[in-house]
């Protein structure tokens, strides 16, 4: 075990204490944004303990998070439950940092996929499952629209402003000191065309509550349908911008334009007004793609990330000339 892993699994455990559970060593399963760890609960169904990074939300909006996970849940949808501690609290603080931590419980399945490696076709009818993706999609967004946000609900807003305005969400994606002059002023004046160009379309787009990262790791292939996992980036934003993340990483799947269309089927069967913002999706995947460069611009310590933002780059550049801009 590793300094860092050994001291993250010390604080999970002090995490712990406050659901009452019995003693055990949790399991690191993933380490990323937060760290997410496998416990048992005392009944013996296994449950994840999340440890959030500092700083990336406030507790209001961490609190907020949950609040909207128990309620998509109430509704039925296929997303985890947020276990309250022993005070009946979902989120607890803890440490000198002080920390935060929430346990939810697990959800079964298998990952629809992971970024970079080609879709599994063996066994497996991927029209379905995107079109289970759709509409699951659906599903949320109406029961968003629905939801009746408590006091002091706090989410970060994936409008125009978080996309594209003086300080995106997941950074300045046109202002990244790893990129070559030449590309940061490309996407200098890809910014200023894009920002005319949903200003112009916004006010007649579907807006409201959104997951705001649907991609492959997130998605849970079940028997029948699929289930959606971390709602750490969830948000206001357009609709349009969950279904643009859905479809992006599958771009280069050979059977991506009938896995595009089983999405947007399965979407509409529950959403029919939704159809008519469809003409829209290009824009949105290339505003998707632009978040990834600001998220790995914000984050210079990544393994190859002058790679990986030359990938990016050339994906935007791809993209952009799909919309004609």
């Amino acid at each position: 075990m590793s300094g860092m892993e050994e001291m993250l699994t010390q604080r999970a455990i002090a995490a712990l204490a406050h659901w009452d559970l019995p003693e055990q060593v949790p399991e690191l399963i993933k380490y990323r944004e937060n760290a997410v760890f496998k416990v048992e609960l005392t009944w013996g169904d296994p449950a994840a303990l999340r440890l959030h990074r500092p700083a990336y939300h406030s507790q209001a909006a961490l609190a907020s998070e949950l609040a909207f996970m128990a309620y998509l849940r109430d509704r039925g949808l296929a997303v985890p439950q947020p276990i309250p501690a022993a005070n009946g609290a979902l989120l607890v603080a803890f440490g000198d940092g002080p920390y935060h931590a929430d346990l939810i419980g697990w959800i079964d399945g298998e990952p629809l996929g992971e970024t970079g490696v080609p879709l599994v076709q063996e066994g497996r009818d991927l029209q379905a499952i995107f079109r289970s993706i759709g509409r699951e999609l659906a599903l949320l967004h109406g029961a968003a629209d629905a939801f009746r946000q408590p006091v002091g609900f706090e989410r970060p807003a994936w409008d125009a402003d978080g996309l594209l305005g003086e300080a995106p969400f997941w950074g300045r994606f046109w202002d990244c000191a790893v990129l070559s002059a030449e590309d940061q002023a490309y996407l200098t004046a890809l910014r200023a065309t894009l920002t005319a160009r949903l200003a112009a379309i916004a006010p007649g787009l579907d807006y409201g509550l959104i997951h705001a990262d649907i991609v492959r790791e997130n998605i849970f292939v079940r028997k029948g349908t699929v289930a959606f996992i971390d709602f750490d980036d969830c948000g206001f934003g357009f609709r349009l911008f969950d279904l643009a993340t859905a479809l992006l990483r599958n771009r280069r799947e050979p059977s991506y334009p009938a896995l595009r269309q089983a999405l947007l089927e399965g979407y509409a069967a529950v959403r029919p007004q939704a159809e008519v913002d469809f003409v829209h999706l290009p824009l949105f995947l290339l505003l998707r793609a632009l978040t990834y460069i600001g998220w790995a611009a914000a984050r210079p310590d990544l393994a190859d990330n002058a790679a990986r933002l030359k990938r990016y780059v050339a994906d935007v550049r791809a993209l952009a000339a799909d919309l004609g801009v």
